[in-house]
């Protein structure tokens, strides 16, 4: 009976979560100076990403997706790199904002395919 009960507990609240998020919240690059803490950050890749991401780092810029360049924010970012990272490349990479530089959590860089997100133009009759 007990174990019954802990179990619909749990069922519960897996549930709820599931439903409610209550993950990291995800904001762009221009958002990003009120947030504290541990975010989710989406954004686009601009100019040259410098440095590795082993040792030092890799080091890029991350604006909003069709945003200005000027609202762009530094991220510091080590671990795997997936192989469609680029200049342009939309992402996503957890972190947090210190001293006016993003640092990314290692293994965290997911990036988008952009047409998986554009429309499809209709054939001409």
């Amino acid at each position: 009976m007990i174990a019954l009960s802990i179990a619909a507990v749990l069922a519960v609240f897996l549930l709820y979560t599931s439903i409610a998020g209550g993950g990291t919240p995800s904001v762009k690059p221009s958002e990003l100076a009120g947030h504290q803490g541990n975010v989710s950050l989406v954004g686009q890749v601009i100019g040259r990403p410098v440095g590795d991401a082993n040792e030092e780092g890799l080091r890029f810029r991350l604006r909003d997706v069709k945003g200005a360049a000027r609202t762009a924010v530094p991220v510091v970012y080590r671990g795997s790199v997936p192989d469609l990272f680029a200049p342009g490349r939309d992402l996503v990479v957890e972190g947090e904002l210190r001293n006016g530089v993003f640092v990314a959590t290692p293994g965290t860089m997911v990036t988008k395919c952009p047409s998986k997100y554009t429309a499809i133009k209709p054939s001409a009759p």
